[in-house]
Parts: structure tokens; sequence; C-alpha cells
């Protein structure tokens, strides 16, 4: 299967296309596609239907494999302002939109997309995120990603960690130290593939060297790192569409 990275019309959001491989393919088609954890959630169009992916604490293999699909991906924060429900409700787990929106709504949706199922869900997201403006969740995830610690992120926001690690769970799925290591992971991943020595991904990123490195890409894709070079994927996360600075909750 081919995957690529496409340009999203969704502030923050990165679009991204798998397309099924040649038909000589077929035994890695029926493998389907390796879905890293990235902190993000999902609105994806395929030939069936329309499909929501959660925020994933490790590595899976898509079902859908041999078929043609087309997502969004939202920076971390932001997928629950689009589907209306809490991060840590749909935790690893990927349920049709219908389970979240109207019926109506998903097949006006899934009508719209017959044309260019990209413009559709691209459109319906806006909607969904109209006036949204800045919000914390997406400056939280960007702090804890450039490695500010739990602690003093919130400091920063005048909260208590109690109150942050209860925010974190809404907004992203797990709590605020999961997803800085989440985030860590990600980020090696894109370096690594960039062509970064290894020993310099892991000092640059916040390992204590690279057999912690190595354990961590274990821990979280359940393959070495080497194993994950050798397979398409995205670039280091660039969904962070507004500055890591300081953070404010108006």
């Amino acid at each position: 299967m081919a995957y690529r990275e496409l340009r999203a019309e969704v502030p923050g959001a990165v679009a991204w296309s798998v397309t099924p491989g040649p038909p000589g393919d077929r035994s890695k088609q029926d493998e389907g596609a390796l879905v890293l954890p990235d902190g993000c959630m999902d609105l994806i169009w395929h030939e069936g239907g329309l499909l929501v992916a959660g925020p994933d604490t490790r590595a899976h293999r898509t079902t859908a494999a041999g078929s043609r699909a087309i997502g969004l991906r939202f920076a971390s924060g932001v997928g629950p302002h689009v589907f209306g429900v809490r991060a840590d409700e749909l935790r690893d787990v990927r349920v049709p939109l219908e389970q979240l929106w109207p019926d109506a709504m998903v097949r006006s949706l899934f009508h719209a997309a017959e044309a260019d199922p990209l413009r559709a869900i691209s459109a319906a997201a806006r909607d969904r995120l109209d006036g949204l403006g800045r919000p914390v969740e997406t400056a939280i995830a960007a702090r804890l990603a450039s490695g500010v610690s739990v602690a003093q992120v919130a400091a920063s926001l005048g909260w208590s960690e109690r109150r942050l690690h209860r925010k974190s769970l809404s907004a992203f799925g797990y709590g605020p130290k999961t997803l800085a290591r989440v985030l860590r992971f990600d980020r090696a991943l894109g370096l690594a593939r960039a062509g970064v020595p290894l020993a310099r991904v892991a000092a640059d990123t916040g390992f204590s060297d690279q057999a912690h490195l190595a354990r961590e890409v274990r821990a979280l894709a359940g393959t070495s790192l080497t194993g994950l070079l050798g397979q398409p994927g995205r670039a280091e996360n660039s969904s962070m569409p507004w500055p890591s600075g300081s953070l404010t909750t108006a």
C-alpha cells in the first residue's frame, strides 16, 4: 500500500491518502498499514463509509488492506472539538462516524465525498472548528512535545497537575506524561526518517542514550527502529499550528 501526505485545508491538520499497491503485491496489502501512536485523532473516508480513529497508545495494523482511504489527522487536542466526544472514549479504537454524528449528517457527508473525499471531509471539519480560535490543548501538546515538564506546563496555566491530567484525558485520550512520551517517540522517528544519526536522535529528543531510544520504540511500535525505518511513513509531526510559547486559557 502507498501512503502519502497532502496539503490540508484545515488549520493544523495533515491530509493523507492510502492507495492499494500493484495487484502482484497482494501479500503486502493483506498485512495492512502499520499505524503508530502520535497523539492525534483522524477523520477517515474509505470506500465503505466514514470512520473516526481515536488516539493510540500502541501500534496496530489497519484492517482495510487493499482499499483506498483518505483522511485528516488533526493536531493533538483538536479532535474532540471536531467529533464532540472526549478523546479517552475513543482511545485505541476506530468507530463509524454515525456513532458520533447524526445519521442524516453522515449520509449527506458520505454522498458529498463521492466526487472529492478530501474536500468534503475538510469542509465538514472546518464547520465544526469555526470560531474555535487557538485552543489551549494544542499549546499544551506543543510544550510537552518540546520537553517541558508536566509540572511546568501545569504551573504556566495556573493549574494543579491533577487538573492538567483530567484535561489531558479529555483532550488527548491519555494523561500528560503518556502524551509527552508518545510525542517524543513521534519526533524521534521523524528525525530518524530524515536521516539524522540515531545517537543524535536520542540526544536531541531527550533519551538517555540510543539503547533507551530503542527500548521505547519497541514498547510503542512493537518492532525495532530499524524495522520502522524500512517502512513508508510520515515525517516528523508538523501539525502544530500555533507556537509553543506562553500558555493561556483564554
